[in-house]
C-alpha cells in the first residue's frame, strides 16, 4: 500500500496528540550549509571551529537514518505524489487518463524522456497482459520497475585494501563538493578508518582554507596549504605522506570545473596520471558529485567527466532541496553509473550510503519503509 492513497482513504478526523515541552535535540556535529564552509566562501570567512563538537558513536545513529531520509525526500515525494489520490480512488481500473498523469509526474521529476517512457511502455505491458488488474497494482509494478533500474548498476565500492586507498573528488564548482568531502571523511572515521584530506583544488585559496576546516572538524590530517599552485605535486606529496602515516583513506580534493572546460578537464587527467605514478593502482576510485537540483544538466555533466577520467562511481547531492530526485534514474539507465552516496541534510550524518529500495519507497511513499 502507498501511503498517499492510506492518508486520503482515511478521512476519520484524528485527535491531536497533547504536546509536552522537551529539550531541543541536541545534534551532533550539525553543521547546516549557512554556517558550513561552502565552495564560494571567501578565504577571509573561513574560521576554524574553537573545538570540534565530540562525536557520537555509528551505533547512537543506527536507528535515525530511515525516518529521517523519509522527511529529507519530502520535496520530491510530494512533487510526484500529490494528486494521484484523488485520481486513483474510486477507479476500478487504469485508464488512459491515469497513464498520462503518471508519464506527466515522471518527466516532471526530471526521470528523463527516455527512461520515463521505457517505464510507461513497461507498464502498459503489464496491463495488456493482465499482470496488472488496478491502480494499486500499477503502483507496485511502478515501484518495482524503478528499483530494478537501480539495481541494475548498484555495485559495491571497491574493498579498502590499499593503504592509502586513493579517492578522487571532482565536479564543478557549486555542487557541494568540499562540504561532500568533509562528510565522506566523516564517514570513514566512523567506520574506523584513519583518513587524510588532499588540498587539490589549488586554484582557489579559499577552497584550500575550507578543506584546513574540514580537517580540523573531523580531526584529521590535510596535505597542502595557501599559495601552492601545483596540484601534481601537492596530490603526489599526499600519497608519500599516507603511506607514511598508515592512513587507510586518502581523499583527494580537485579543482572545480565546467564540463565543458577542456584545459582544465586534460588538467583533471594530468592529476589522475600523477596519482598512479605516486602508487600503483591509484585512484582506487574517482568519484563524481552532482548537484539533484540541475535536474538534467547533471546528466550531462556525468556524461563529459566519465568520458575525461572514468568516473567510477557518484555522489548526488541535495537531494533534500528539489523536486528532481528522479535524474537519478536517467543516471542509472543512460550512463550505467552506481550511485554511491546521497547527501539529503546539512548534518555531517547526512551523506547517507545509497539504497536503491529505501530510495524508491521514500520517493513514492511506500509505507513498507
Amino acid at each position: 500500500m502507498f501511503g498517499f492513497l492510506r492518508r486520503k482513504k482515511n478521512t476519520e478526523p484524528v485527535a491531536e496528540p497533547v504536546r509536552q515541552e522537551q529539550a531541543p535535540e541536541e545534534h551532533t556535529l550539525a553543521t547546516p550549509e549557512s554556517s558550513t564552509p561552502t565552495e564560494e566562501t571567501a578565504a577571509t570567512t573561513v574560521s576554524p571551529p574553537s573545538e570540534p563538537a565530540e562525536i557520537a558513536p555509528v551505533e547512537a545513529m543506527a536507528d535515525k537514518p530511515k525516518s529521517r531520509f523519509w522527511q529529507q525526500l519530502t520535496r520530491s515525494r510530494s512533487s510526484f505524489t500529490e494528486g494521484l489520490a484523488d485520481l486513483v480512488l474510486g477507479k476500478k481500473q487504469i485508464d488512459d487518463e491515469l497513464i498520462e498523469e503518471l508519464e506527466m509526474r515522471l518527466v516532471l521529476a526530471d526521470v528523463g524522456q527516455t527512461t520515463t517512457q521505457a517505464l510507461i511502455d513497461e507498464l502498459q505491458q503489464a496491463v495488456s497482459r493482465k499482470i496488472v488488474n488496478d491502480p494499486e497494482a500499477l503502483f507496485e509494478k511502478l515501484s518495482q520497475l524503478m528499483v530494478d533500474r537501480l539495481q541494475r548498476v548498484h555495485q559495491p565500492r571497491p574493498p579498502l585494501n590499499e593503504h592509502p586507498h586513493v579517492i578522487v573528488v571532482c565536479g564543478i564548482n557549486g555542487a557541494g563538493k568540499t562540504t561532500t568531502i568533509g562528510k565522506l571523511a566523516f564517514h570513514f572515521k566512523q567506520s574506523g578508518r584513519k583518513v587524510m584530506l588532499a588540498a587539490g583544488d589549488t586554484f582557489r585559496a579559499a577552497a584550500v582554507e575550507q578543506l584546513i576546516t574540514w580537517g580540523e572538524r573531523n580531526q584529521i590530517p590535510v596535505i597542502g596549504e595557501p599559495g601552492r599552485q601545483d596540484a601534481a605535486s601537492v596530490l603526489f606529496d599526499a600519497v608519500q605522506s599516507a603511506r607514511a602515516r598508515g592512513t587507510d583513506v586518502l581523499i583527494a580534493d580537485t579543482a572545480g570545473r565546467l564540463h565543458t572546460q577542456g584545459g582544465l578537464m586534460d588538467e583533471l587527467k594530468k592529476l589522475v596520471r600523477v596519482l598512479g605514478k605516486a602508487q600503483p593502482d591509484a585512484p582506487h576510485e574517482i568519484l563524481l558529485v552532482l548537484d539533484a537540483s540541475i535536474g538534467q544538466n547533471a546528466l550531462s555533466q556525468a556524461r563529459l567527466f566519465h568520458q575525461a577520467v572514468g568516473v567510477t562511481g557518484l555522489i548526488v547531492t541535495k537531494l533534500d532541496g528539489t523536486a528532481k530526485g528522479g535524474i537519478l534514474f536517467a543516471i542509472a539507465d543512460e550512463l550505467g553509473l552506481p550511485i554511491h552516496f546521497v547527501g539529503v541534510g546539512e548534518q555531517l550524518a547526512d551523506l547517507r550510503p545509497f539504497e536503491p529500495q529505501q530510495f524508491v519507497d521514500a520517493l513514492l511513499d511506500r509505507e513498507a519503509i
